[in-house]
């Protein structure tokens, strides 16, 4: 296979949103004990895709789709 033949991939779909401009506002700051208001896991739904948000017992940040 050459370097023309392999397929073509969107490879900024995973990175973080920048803005566009240095006047565009800060990514918002959520603090995690406001967004988990005392349970270990949260669900998140994203374009009709439920996603567990859930604290580790050594208190680190899982996602799981």
């Amino acid at each position: 296979m050459t370097t023309n033949e392999l397929p073509i991939t969107d490879t900024n779909e995973d990175e973080p949103v920048t803005p566009l401009s240095a006047d565009a506002p800060p990514s918002p700051i959520v603090q995690a004990d406001q967004l988990f208001a005392g349970h270990r896991e949260i669900w998140i739904e994203h374009h009709g895709v439920r996603y567990r948000l859930r604290i580790t017992r050594r208190n680190k940040l899982i996602l799981q789709k």
